[in-house]
């Protein structure tokens, strides 16, 4: 959410960042917001006014009642209550006017960053750069499930039974793979000087439209009937809901966080073949790192928390690229925002394993996130990374380290999470 002040201040700004996010519909909301912002300031300022008389009128009053003129002191106690009357109906203007303005100015998008590409969708995201050498080996790799079936690695059948679509059970040595891959990034993170945390899987109401847009919400996020709470579709939600409504000591900042948890996610609509089995699913477990901190270091922050996903993909000798996001591609409270993505031998394509996000001060003003500094107190810059999500990136796991005779190599970084494996061999 940007700030209205900007938006009063630049309103032809503010229209030319929802043309280049394409989301024309949204321009007349500037012009409303505004109209809607006068009347409220209107308001404020007759209702401000009456209390000032009030007051000054309450000191007349019991100064002549004092000097025993008590016809004249119940005539301003008529006054008195006839402005007490419209303060009501004022105050209850505003309120109402503040809704409205509030409602209207979180859909208006955040103001991307200049460096964001403009673009209408996904396929118009850029290659930034890529990292290690794709191969494509001269045996041919199978689709995922079948490489995890062939250790006896998943059951999609039962799970169909248990859950419905979209779900599984990993088994044996690939449930273990799984496990040590959250267990490595784990530490990963830690060895880079972020604190590890396991936060709430589920949030209230008001932390959900706090970290993301109405539409994100109503396409992710699975509610709990009966009751103000939702099932986290990322850690990034509760670990960023983790400040609420909090003033944090500038010299407590930066804030950097790491966090395990299992995320829950409706994926509506279709998808196509190459995003069944574990690919596109509603329940996976996730590494996640999260940054607060001051405004003017948030792009130092960013550039950080892509890299570490990368040199973790690199670490399990996965090659990847970065791929940055164009302006259409953004939800609404993004600043500026990068994928990881990794090689996929099988399809001879990259595919998404991991999204790195720079909101600016949005998320913290939505929450009241705020900074007391120097020159006082101001909102904080909020950013998230996936470390890594299995099993989707299982999948390029399994693929760039599956060898010949159907067995999968284990990079050294991971054997001591294997209990010192060096390969998993299969079962049929």
């Amino acid at each position: 959410m940007i700030d209205i002040k900007f938006l009063r201040e630049n309103p032809e700004a503010v229209k030319e960042n929802i043309r280049k996010k394409f989301q024309d519909a949204k321009l007349p909301l500037v012009d409303e917001v505004i109209e809607l912002d006068g009347e409220s300031r209107s308001a404020q300022k007759e209702a401000d006014d009456l209390r000032a008389n009030r007051n000054k009128i309450s000191k007349e009053i019991g100064k002549l009642m004092g000097q025993g003129k008590k016809e004249e002191a119940m005539a301003l106690k008529e006054k008195v209550n006839a402005d007490a009357k419209r303060l009501e109906e004022l105050e209850k203007k505003e309120e109402e006017l503040q809704e409205r303005i509030l409602k209207i100015m979180m859909t208006i998008p955040n103001i991307i960053d200049p460096s964001v590409p403009v673009g209408k969708n996904d396929t118009e995201n850029v290659e930034v750069q890529r990292y290690g050498e794709p191969v494509v080996p001269d045996f041919e790799i199978p689709y995922h499930t079948e490489i995890m079936e062939s250790f006896d690695g998943l059951d999609l059948d039962s799970a169909r039974k248990v859950a419905g679509n979209g779900f599984y059970y990993l088994m044996g040595d690939i449930a273990r793979l799984h496990s040590a891959v959250i267990a490595y990034a784990r530490d990963f993170m830690i060895d880079r000087g972020f604190t590890y945390c396991v936060p709430p899987f589920m949030i209230r109401s008001n932390v959900v439209t706090g970290v993301m847009s109405f539409a994100e919400m109503d396409a992710m996020m699975y509610k709990i009937e009966g009751e103000d709470l939702y099932l986290i579709g990322t850690s990034e939600h509760s670990m960023i809901g983790k400040f609420i409504d909090t003033i944090i000591p500038e010299e407590e900042l930066p804030k950097t966080l790491t966090s395990y948890s299992p995320c829950f996610r409706k994926e509506k609509g279709a998808h196509g073949l190459e995003e069944r089995g574990v690919y596109r699913i509603h329940q996976f477990e996730k590494q996640e790192m999260i940054v607060v901190c001051k405004p003017e270091d948030s792009k130092m922050w960013f550039d950080k928390l892509w890299q570490n996903t990368v040199d973790l993909f690199r670490s399990m000798d996965i090659p990847v690229r970065t791929l940055e996001c164009c302006s259409g591609d953004l939800a609404d409270l993004k600043v500026k925002s990068v994928d990881v993505e990794a090689w996929s031998p099988r399809q001879k394509k990259y595919f998404e394993v991991g999204s790195c996000s720079n909101l600016g001060d949005a998320q913290a003003r939505r929450l009241k996130i705020r900074v007391n500094g120097e020159k006082g107190k101001y909102f904080a810059h909020t950013l998230n990374n996936t470390v890594v999500a299995p099993p989707r990136m299982l999948i390029a796991f399994l693929e760039n380290n599956l060898q010949a005779d159907g067995s999968v190599r284990i990079p050294k970084v991971l054997q001591p999470y294997m209990g010192g494996m060096t390969e998993i061999k299969r079962k049929k």
